[in-house]
């Protein structure tokens, strides 16, 4: 007989299944190697896959589990979305239990550690991570210049100049002139391919501010065409790299500490993450839901 690992698809920062961003998650995985693990992120053909291991010996005591993140085009040290999709997973499965409301991540950007909520009267659970600590490089105006050549869109500047936020993934973040400018963005996805390939980065992430009194604080958008995803629904480093970036160009006395950020809505999606700036660490959190449910052969 082959060998099979359990094996879930989980619909994150929504509770309302196929609304959110799935990952795919391989609860058993020891023994596999990369080449294996990317064939089956490529084959899943989702954004992410993820794969749970034991923790290594360097954080005995320490993590919960640990976790490699694969996309259809290769490995990532650190992603939002399956960090918060695997934790709904493994504490569904009963394979771990949160500690005092926490869970301790082992990838390969580090340990992340993770808050586990429910809401009042039971209501539904809420899993958020606090980012790893990030390194910001303001682009200068060559790099600004060809980011809007890629957007097809200005971006603004001064303050709220774009830059690269490195977290494990390392998103290139700019801000439009409001939300409607970011939901109007076609950008030129091959230069961007290209572009993101001799910079070695993620992709770009560009949000832009709802009125006061709207639903959400922004709307946001993630692209990734050098790892094979055109557009990711709802992402979760993307929205922390934002978080950062509200943060650090003072923003987040406008904006608020605690905001609610909608992505998705141009691929049919409905994703809302919440952000908190408080403390001087970006924690990014939202809801989840199993999808898929069964084994995967390996």
């Amino acid at each position: 007989m082959s060998r099979s690992s359990p094996f879930k698809q989980v619909d994150v920062f929504t509770s309302v299944p196929f609304k959110g961003n799935p990952v795919a998650v391989v609860m058993e995985a020891e023994g596999l190697t990369a080449e294996q693990m990317l064939a089956i992120a490529n084959w899943t053909n989702l954004s992410e896959t993820t794969f749970v291991l034991p923790v290594s010996q360097a954080h005995r005591g320490q993590a919960d589990y640990r976790l490699r993140i694969f996309t259809p085009g290769g490995e990532l040290p650190f992603a939002g979305h399956p960090t918060i999709g695997t934790a709904h997973a493994l504490l569904e499965a009963g394979v771990v239990s949160a500690r005092d409301g926490a869970l301790v991540q082992e990838c390969e950007a580090g340990l992340v550690r993770l808050q586990v909520s429910v809401g009042e009267s039971g209501g539904a659970q809420r899993i958020a991570f606090e980012l790893p600590q990030p390194v910001v490089t303001p682009l200068d105006d060559a790099a600004i210049a060809e980011l809007e050549a890629v957007l097809g869109a200005p971006v603004r500047r001064g303050e709220a100049v774009p830059r690269l936020i490195d977290v494990g993934a390392r998103w290139i973040v700019a801000q439009l002139a409001d939300a409607q400018a970011v939901l109007d963005c076609r950008p030129d996805f091959n230069r961007m391919k290209l572009r993101d390939m001799r910079d070695h980065n993620t992709g770009v992430t560009v949000f832009g501010a709802y009125p006061a009194g709207a639903a959400a604080g922004i709307e946001v958008r993630s692209f990734a065409p050098a790892h094979g995803v055109v557009e990711d629904p709802v992402c979760g480093s993307g929205n922390g790299c934002v978080g950062v970036f509200i943060r650090d160009s003072g923003q987040a006395a406008t904006l608020g500490p605690d905001y609610v950020a909608a992505q998705g809505s141009m691929l049919g999606r409905a994703g809302r993450v919440s952000v908190s700036l408080q403390g001087g660490q970006v924690r990014v959190g939202g809801q989840a839901v199993t999808c898929v449910e069964g084994r995967i052969a390996l």
